[in-house]
């Protein structure tokens, strides 16, 4: 685990920069904020242009402060430039265009809970492929926090896993959580770059991605000038809300967070994701809570302690 740092921020925002906890629970709250901003987004702006705009504007935003990072990482940069564009294409883009799509036939509070799974297929993917040992709690709180998500996806109906009918929205975040996953193991390979570098390369990785989106499945550019002109003032609030808060301040926040105390220690606040984001569904989308998401969210947070306990406080090791 990285060592925690004990230096402090200079200026007057040094206060809140020095502060682990609340950046990390800030930098959750906007990724959560990403789920309801794209519920809001259905009828307001077209899925494939929200993407588009998402992730150009985000390059544009940190285009200014990566170039000086940026030239003195160049010589890994040109090594390592495919992974960089694939990172940007499956972890910010595919996952982002699979879930925009998804809200149009899921609930916000689904899309919320179902991102769970990503924390699940990464650890057994890195048992799988890196033989990273699972221990016995571990297994028991997988297996929890799988039943939690199957009942969301199903609606509380587990039946339905045996008929395979599960809802397309579902079944979109599902593929998008894979995606997420996927980049999520990838990242062990990732080089030693500023973070203002490896953002300003991932973002053009995004770009690509979304312009492929877009002339593919989104029918090209006369749908996507078309679905320009029909943004709704709400769909470019919510363009303004997606390319600043989730995408670079979030970015920013956690990499602030990984300093102060660690990946082991900032990674655990990801699961508060799905808490804001169905808080968020609640209060402004107007969504409700049905018994199968309490029940749901219950297994989840049930499942959640018990492999993160055991894999921080196992015998003989230390805790992270």
């Amino acid at each position: 685990m990285t060592k925690p740092q004990t230096r402090s921020s200079r200026g007057l925002p040094a206060p809140f920069f020095d502060r682990p906890v609340l950046i990390l629970v800030i930098t959750a709250a906007f990724w959560g904020g990403n789920v309801v901003a794209g519920k809001l987004a259905v009828g307001q702006v077209d899925p494939y242009v929200l993407t588009v705009l998402r992730w150009v504007g985000a390059l544009l935003l940190v285009l200014p402060l990566a170039v000086r990072p940026l030239r003195g990482d160049w010589p890994q940069v040109r090594r390592a430039w495919p992974l960089l564009l694939l990172f940007g294409a499956l972890g910010f883009c595919t996952f982002n265009v699979l879930m925009y799509v998804a809200v149009y036939t899921t609930s916000g509070v689904n899309a919320s809970i179902e991102q769970v799974g990503i924390n699940i297929l990464v650890m057994l993917g890195n048992f799988i492929l890196f033989r990273i040992r699972v221990r016995p709690l571990q297994i028991l709180g997988v297996a929890l926090t799988i039943v939690g998500v199957a009942l969301t996806a199903t609606h509380g109906a587990l039946g339905r896993l045996l008929e395979l009918d599960i809802n397309l929205g579902d079944g979109l975040m599902l593929l998008a959580c894979i995606a997420y996953a996927v980049y999520s193991l990838a990242l062990r390979f990732r080089p030693p770059l500023h973070w203002m570098s490896f953002l300003l390369t991932t973002f053009v990785g995004a770009v690509l991605a979304a312009i492929a989106y877009q002339l593919t499945l989104g029918g090209g550019l006369g749908p996507f000038f078309a679905g320009l002109s029909a943004i709704t003032p709400l769909g470019w609030l919510v363009v303004l809300y997606v390319l600043t808060f989730p995408s670079v301040l979030a970015q920013a926040l956690y990499a602030r967070g990984v300093e102060l105390i660690g990946a082991n220690r900032a990674s655990l606040f990801i699961n508060l994701i799905p808490l804001f984001g169905t808080i968020g569904s609640v209060l402004v989308l107007g969504e409700r809570l049905e018994g199968f998401h309490l029940l749901a969210a219950l297994l989840i947070a049930a499942g959640i302690v018990l492999a993160e306990f055991s894999a921080r406080r196992a015998p003989g090791e230390p805790a992270a």
